[in-house]
């Protein structure tokens, strides 16, 4: 699928990664809509490229009715709806047994339903309407690309709720891409290493030093507009469906 003229819905848009793919969308002749609650920051990125481009949203991923809103209010923007790209999540830092009690249960549960079941809901509203798109050249009436993490293979001490949730998305890909098949929706996954976005970028010395270590070549954090390319391409190679690509410079995490 050629992103021109194309519509493209990015949840977390509006900063790191998914901002990245905005970027990546205006740049390649698309138009891009930004699921996200962080309206300042959206409203930075629609300045900067144009409104008449992106579109922005206010969207808890987690909920349905905001979910099915934020669908209808593109079907009557754009008309259509041909890629979903799901960059929205977070992490919590703990382990199962910390030292004073417990791992948080509301915690881990948050971050399943940011992580994942936010994944899936936008998954499978945004399919509905993908759905009623005619076959392009290629065949395919829409993309979705899910966002993992190399987290959702090995992940670190402290890491249960993140690496539990990513390895749900990546789980997810191929059985979605089966049930989609037959709606000609291809699906696939990214799952980024360390990445050098304003998350990242805060974390101390002692957390960014043996993550960088463990990469091979090229020795260094990703760039979002590597993430985006990657988005691009999935998009674009018709032949690229069930897979979850892992974009990490090589790198295995280490325990801690």
């Amino acid at each position: 699928m050629d992103i021109k003229n194309k519509t493209v819905l990015v949840t977390g848009g509006a900063s790191g990664l998914g901002q990245a793919t905005v970027e990546a969308v205006i740049a390649g002749g698309g138009n891009a809509v930004i699921l996200d609650i962080n309206e300042i920051n959206a409203t930075k990125l629609i300045d900067e490229l144009g409104e008449d481009k992106v579109s922005f949203i206010s969207t808890n991923i987690m909920e349905e009715e905001p979910v099915v809103n934020a669908i209808n209010e593109i079907q009557e923007k754009f008309g259509a709806l041909h890629v979903a790209v799901n960059c929205a999540g977070t992490g919590y830092p703990g382990r199962i047994l910390g030292r004073e009690a417990p791992h948080p249960l509301d915690a881990f549960k948050l971050i399943i339903n940011l992580n994942l079941v936010g994944t899936f809901n936008v998954m499978r509203i945004a399919a509905e309407l993908m759905d009623k798109n005619e076959p392009g050249t290629s065949g395919d009436k829409g993309v979705i690309v899910n966002t993992a993490s190399v987290a959702g293979y090995e992940g670190q001490i402290g890491q249960s709720a993140y690496s539990a949730s990513k390895a749900g998305v990546i789980g997810l890909t191929i059985t979605a891409a089966r049930d989609l098949a037959r709606h000609s929706i291809r699906v696939c996954t990214i799952a980024p290493g360390i990445f050098d976005t304003p998350l990242m970028q805060l974390a101390p010395d002692k957390v960014r030093d043996p993550l960088l270590e463990s990469t091979q070549f090229p020795h260094r954090f990703g760039k979002p507009s590597e993430f985006a390319e990657l988005v691009l391409h999935i998009v674009s190679n018709t032949y690229l469906n069930g897979e979850t690509i892992r974009l990490d410079s090589g790198m295995r995490m280490q325990p801690r």
